[in-house]
């Protein structure tokens, strides 16, 4: 693979978790996964496992709290056991082709199933939180319907990063499902965030995530990521202009 394409997983810590599930946190529309997925890590605790670093990825420094962090970082734990995939900002075409091939070739030898989010813009409010699940196995089919999902009707596409790791988890057979969230299609979403967390997550994962500040802190947490949403927004213009985006797509 040409280096610029390239991606590595730099392991920083040995996790005793066994046969974890990887939750994906990347930026996308009303940045449903991002938001859900922080959460998650802090309600949790979860250590921070490894970064994914590529040339291919942005050029920016990524801060918190006065400190230089990584773009792409995986934290992971083992009560329960789960393993999560966080970028700070929005990947590129070739970017997401790196780190996908990056998941698979470093990452997957050690997760047991991937449930990956993906946001599509409300049409309504009444929509905002509406979670559709979509399944690579029929195991994974039967765990949605038992879990009370609704599974995804009709035909669609999943756009992005997004669709690019789940079609890769596809054809390497690991069992994967995309929980397809409708969301703000204008501002990052907390609502859709505790929805997907506690209608679907928590029931899959089998874990129990206090969503309170989502819902209390919404405006903070619309406020400080307003400059990743609007990345996203750009990314997606410049992907579909002079088209009109399917309604059936998701990101």
């Amino acid at each position: 693979m040409n280096n610029e394409l390239s991606a590595s997983f730099e392991r920083l810590t040995e996790i005793e978790a066994k046969h974890p599930t990887l939750i994906e946190g990347l930026p996308g529309h009303g940045l449903v996964a991002s938001i859900a997925v922080e959460q998650i890590v802090t309600q949790l605790g979860l250590d921070h496992y490894g970064n994914i670093v590529s040339d291919a990825f942005p050029q920016v420094a990524s801060f918190e709290d006065g400190r230089i962090r990584d773009l792409v970082r995986v934290c992971a734990g083992s009560d329960p056991t789960v393993m999560t995939l966080q970028s700070d900002v929005v990947l590129s075409p070739p970017a997401s082709r790196a780190l996908s091939q990056c998941v698979l070739e470093d990452l997957a030898p050690e997760f047991d199933r991937a449930v990956f989010l993906a946001g599509a813009p409300a049409e309504t409010e009444a929509q905002i939180g509406d979670v559709h699940g979509i399944a690579t196995t029929d195991d994974l089919e039967r765990e949605l319907v038992e879990a009370g999902i609704e599974l995804a009707e009709g035909r669609g596409v999943i756009n992005g990063v997004t669709g690019r790791l789940a079609t890769a988890c596809y054809h390497a057979d690991i069992p994967a499902v995309v929980l397809a969230v409708k969301a703000d299609p204008y501002l990052p979403d907390p609502t859709a965030a505790q929805s997907v967390i506690e209608t679907a997550l928590e029931p899959l994962v089998h874990f129990n995530i206090d969503t309170t500040e989502l819902k209390e802190q919404a405006d903070m947490i619309q406020t400080r990521l307003e400059d990743v949403a609007q990345q996203f927004r750009r990314a997606i213009q410049q992907q579909h202009s002079g088209q009109q985006e399917d309604p059936a797509m998701y990101q």
